[in-house]
């Protein structure tokens, strides 16, 4: 049995070595490569990790001695069938970070056979340039699904902290769609059922009542659209169209990079946001700021949010300026250097301790903190 069990192991090693590994093997007098029994998961691994030798490496290319080479929608069907769910999900962000497999996003099927997940949807906002025509719309549809899983995550959060949670059994008065009770209204109105036309006639609507008042705050949210804040981009456009429903709150949501963008009038649709960002370029916080306290109708009620790494590309005074007007004008100013679930923000950290200094509140926070943070401000 002991051969046996030494060519198991040496199979192993070859599967974990590579190809490059085949002739060290052969030498041991044991293994022999037409004994290989992990063809099939070695040709799949080899499609992507081999991609980390190239000829500056000394490595070069030969003709193979396998099946046909895969293509990339063959090696998505191959790692589905033979790897679990999780395995999958690393080497597809592995193809796309570390290897920029670009074919995953700009070929229909291709994109279309991948998970939906934060990783997937990071991708598609880098490379969103590339892709046309019907690619275009697949990928809104898999940032829509990631994005509806965010919100669903996070609204319960910012309803209770902010607006209060909701009594379901106490009538309202507050005559929004927000809070039109369906389900009471279809059965007090049941009464009201034209059989003979099939059809509802509805004398009167019923509201659920939220326990706190609404108490109209102005939320003001200047997110940095450069590279290293994708993931805070993300999420601000997530919570700015959550805040953007509720009636206690205006929100206005500004992007920027060496230009601002007012993209307030889309929040209904934060899918439509993301696909709005161009992230890169340069960084003009100042101007960004600028533009923001235009937006500002009643600053002792306004909460102003600035979501960036603090890296200004132009004279740093200007920025430090413009906020110490916002707080002078009565904001309550928070100055977010990240705002994901990583907690791992880099940024300027002398211009952290500035803007601290004059009093900003500065952190690098959770959706969720943010959330409960506004809640404690407007109650």
């Amino acid at each position: 049995m002991e051969p046996d069990l030494s060519r198991e192991a040496l199979n192993r090693w070859r599967l974990l070595l590579g190809s490059h590994a085949e002739e060290s093997l052969e030498g041991s007098g044991v293994y022999q490569s037409s004994e290989f029994s992990y063809q099939e998961l070695d040709s799949i691994l080899e499609f992507l990790y081999n991609r980390e030798y190239g000829e500056e490496q000394g490595y070069r290319k030969e003709g193979g001695r396998g099946e046909s080479a895969l293509t990339v929608p063959s090696w998505l069907n191959k790692i589905r069938k033979l790897f679990p769910k999780k395995t999958v999900e690393i080497l597809e962000r592995q193809a796309l970070d570390r290897y920029n497999m670009t074919e995953l996003l700009t070929d229909k099927k291709v994109l279309e056979s991948m998970e939906p997940n934060m990783t997937l949807l990071k991708n598609i906002l880098q490379f969103k340039g590339r892709m046309k025509g019907e690619v275009v719309k697949s990928a809104k549809e898999i940032v829509r699904k990631v994005v509806d899983d965010i919100r669903r995550q996070l609204e319960n959060e910012v309803q209770t902290s902010i607006v209060g949670k909701r009594n379901r059994h106490k009538r309202g008065y507050t005559k929004s769609m927000k809070n039109l009770d369906v389900h009471k209204t279809i059965r007090k109105n049941l009464k009201n059922y034209d059989r003979k036309k099939s059809r509802f006639i509805i004398e009167e609507l019923y509201f659920h009542s939220n326990i706190q008042h609404h108490n109209k705050w102005n939320i003001v949210i200047v997110v940095d659209e450069s590279g290293s804040m994708m993931d805070s981009v993300i999420y601000s456009s997530v919570m700015a169209s959550i805040f953007y429903k509720l009636a206690a709150l205006k929100t206005n949501l500004v992007i920027f990079d060496t230009k601002v963008v007012d993209l307030s009038d889309r929040l209904d649709d934060p899918v439509d946001v993301l696909m709005s960002v161009q992230l890169g370029g340069g960084t003009h916080i100042a101007q960004a700021l600028k533009y923001g306290r235009t937006l500002l109708e009643n600053p002792s009620k306004t909460i102003f949010i600035l979501v960036s790494d603090l890296e200004e590309g132009y004279p740093i005074k200007e920025m430090y300026r413009q906020s110490k007007e916002i707080i002078d004008a009565g904001c309550k100013f928070l100055v977010l250097t990240a705002l994901d679930f990583n907690g791992n923000a880099t940024y300027n950290q002398h211009a952290a301790r500035v803007l601290s200094d004059m009093g900003a509140n500065v952190a690098a926070i959770t959706p969720d903190e943010l959330a409960q943070w506004i809640g404690k401000v407007i109650k």
